[in-house]
């Protein structure tokens, strides 16, 4: 779970790192289209910050958002007045209505901690898209492409604060766990230091396809999408999931 102090820094390390959100959002709006050309509706699961939300927010006429953390759902707020958000885990989560098209970005979905959850979080994302509807699920690494032992590290000023991220990740089953470590520093309040530890499935490409079969989608993988780990994008049959 992503704690208070990392949202205030969380967007300053990630757009210091090269991320581009909304070159990211054109690029599903793109694809999305191509599969639903009328699409206006989009709900973002695993939200976070709201920065994905907020380019989606000027590509489409209504969004909405759903986010497990309530730091992470404080800072949304926040930066989208009168977009609904709902504070809700992306594995059973019930807005009783639908939207053209579902968003999972930036790994989120790999907090599935098994194949059976990764099934119930597309049922989930199926049963809030109008048939003919988009999924896009930006996935985490498969086993094969994962760099076990895996060390990053990043520094960037920005306002006068200066932050410092270093993370370790290894392998433990069919999970990898990533070990971040942070160091702030600023005018007003020092340095300090705080760290998190994120354990993320590494499924395979044909675990999520599996998943996406079981939760009535046709689907379909586009590599080298998102640094390499790709995108996974899935229309809502009609009927039920099986």
């Amino acid at each position: 779970m992503y704690g208070t102090e990392l949202t205030q820094i969380y967007e300053l390390v990630h757009e210091g790192r090269g991320k581009d959100y909304g070159a990211e959002a054109e690029e599903i709006t793109r694809r999305i289209r191509a599969r639903l050309p009328g699409a206006r509706t989009l709900l973002d699961v695993a939200c976070g910050t709201g920065a994905h939300l907020r380019a989606f927010a000027t590509r489409f006429e209504e969004v909405e958002g759903v986010e497990l953390s309530e730091a992470m759902c404080a800072v949304a707020r926040r930066r989208l007045p009168g977009v609904a958000l709902h504070r809700a885990d992306m594995r059973d989560f019930r807005l009783g209505r639908t939207f053209h098209a579902v968003t999972c970005m930036f790994g989120s979905i790999g907090y599935a901690r098994t194949p059976q959850e990764l099934t119930a979080t597309l049922r989930c994302f199926a049963a809030h898209l109008a048939p003919g509807g988009v999924a896009a699920v930006d996935p985490w690494w498969f086993p094969e492409t994962y760099l076990d032992g895996y060390v990053s590290g990043d520094t960037m000023t920005v306002d006068g604060r200066t932050v410092s991220r270093v993370s370790h990740s290894t392998r433990e089953g069919t999970a990898s766990v990533m070990r971040v470590h942070y160091l702030v520093a600023d005018a007003a309040l020092g340095v300090r230091h705080f760290s998190e530890s994120h354990r993320i499935s590494l499924f395979s490409r044909e675990q999520y396809e599996e998943a996406f079969s079981r939760a009535g989608f046709a689907v379909e993988y586009v590599p080298r999408l998102h640094a390499g780990r790709g995108l996974f994008l899935g229309v809502r049959k009609s009927g039920r999931a099986g």
